[in-house]
């Protein structure tokens, strides 16, 4: 089995927010966009949604930063897991991670992020845009991945900044 990765096309999303709503009963068996792995962002001035999700990076800041390891890649199958028996609930992965996919869970006190739904992600399956894909790593390149990474962080603090002076 070839390992397989989420790929986003914001420029498809409509913010319907399906994915939200599919993953959280999926995995949790409510309708609650909170509980959910993926989370779509709305950049106001740009006027544009924005699918964030884990993924699976390869020098994974999340993974590096665990105190207690909790957060592993399975090499067999290319992806990046937590372990709830092992987590403490820091939230360092949540402060480190650049696509902002790491989520807590408060009432468990442990992180959650997306494990591709066991091979078969239910945003990509359910989205009739197809904003959201599931395809082999190496048609999106580490470059890409970067970039990406270093405009969602721009993107962020030019808000934090309009927000902060308006």
């Amino acid at each position: 089995m070839e390992a397989k990765a989420i790929v986003v096309n914001h420029e498809k999303c409509t913010g319907c927010r399906r994915c939200e709503l599919v993953c959280s009963v999926f995995h949790d068996g409510v309708s609650n966009p909170a509980k959910s792995r993926i989370k779509v962002e709305k950049w106001e001035w740009e006027g544009l949604y924005i699918p964030m999700t884990c993924r699976q990076c390869v020098d994974a800041p999340c993974l590096n930063v665990c105190p207690v390891k909790a957060i592993y890649r399975d090499e067999a199958e290319a992806r990046v897991h937590v372990d709830h028996d092992i987590c403490i609930g820091c939230r360092l992965c949540i402060a480190v991670c650049p696509f902002g996919a790491m989520n807590f869970n408060p009432a468990e006190k442990k992180v959650f992020k997306c494990d591709l739904c066991s091979g078969d992600p239910q945003c990509v399956r359910f989205c009739d845009m197809k904003a959201v894909d599931f395809v082999t790593p190496s048609r999106e390149s580490l470059s890409k991945k970067r970039d990406a990474a270093f405009k969602i962080s721009e993107a962020k603090k030019l808000g934090a900044t309009i927000r902060y002076e308006g």
